[in-house]
């Protein structure tokens, strides 16, 4: 009980102290886009970084994170882990990006973390609100030359061991803007590593990096590349 309490007292203490970093860039009236971003993306990595040592947790790549930007990350989401162990890989290969997040979660009690560090959000039952999200997508594209954005296709955190059926979010944003896909598979359940963590010694989790695929057959190169990473083909 004690172990679950410290961590979250950690995270949450962490998580308020960047998001007064967040602010100083966000609020910043002379900072164009380009920079914002990317010093959105460092505080973000610098937040993961900071629980990814105190959870004492390893991240192990496999495969190779493309020198390439403007790309589409497409990652699978099991635990609020996601984030932190992604952040974690993209501070040590120096990649911005934002993180596109359903609306909810920016008027949940920690919405201002995601609303001030650059995330993105989207509102599925409003076509205004997608529209609007789409021009945003397309500026920021245009603007900021080593850009990604990163997604959780499957829409929502899944419970099973299995890839739900993808959401049109992922394909649309990519057709839109004549992006690659990274396809990334997380090959743990992280959702439990986070319930046992911290370790006393290291905890390491893999993560799949696959190669640059095309928009058009995205959730079937991407349930291709997890049955390869599993052995399953």
């Amino acid at each position: 009980m004690l172990k679950t309490l410290g961590k979250f007292i950690f995270m949450i203490e962490l998580g308020y102290k960047h998001i007064k970093i967040f602010k100083k860039t966000y609020f910043h009236p002379f900072i164009s886009l380009k920079p914002a971003y990317k010093q959105l993306s460092q505080d973000r990595q610098s937040y993961s970084n900071g629980v990814i040592e105190y959870l004492n947790i390893k991240v192990e790549l496999i495969g190779e994170v493309p020198s390439q930007d403007k790309v589409l990350y497409a990652i699978n989401h099991r635990s609020l882990l996601d984030i932190i162990v992604m952040e974690h890989v993209f501070s040590k290969h120096n990649k911005n990006g934002t993180w596109i997040a359903k609306q909810e979660l920016f008027d949940a009690f920690y919405g201002d973390f995601f609303r001030y560090s650059g995330c993105i959000s989207v509102d599925l039952e409003n076509r205004k609100g997608l529209l609007k999200f789409f021009k945003e997508i397309k500026k920021t594209l245009t603007k900021i030359d080593d850009f990604n954005i990163y997604i959780f296709p499957e829409g929502e955190r899944n419970k099973t061991p299995d890839i739900l059926e993808f959401q049109s979010g992922a394909q649309k944003i990519a057709k839109a803007n004549q992006l690659d896909v990274v396809p990334v598979f997380i090959n743990d359940t992280l959702e439990s590593v986070f319930k046992h963590a911290p370790y006393k010694e290291k905890k390491v989790v893999q993560v799949h990096m696959g190669d640059l695929i095309n928009h058009q057959n995205l959730e079937e190169d991407y349930l291709d590349f997890v049955k390869r990473t599993k052995g399953e083909k």
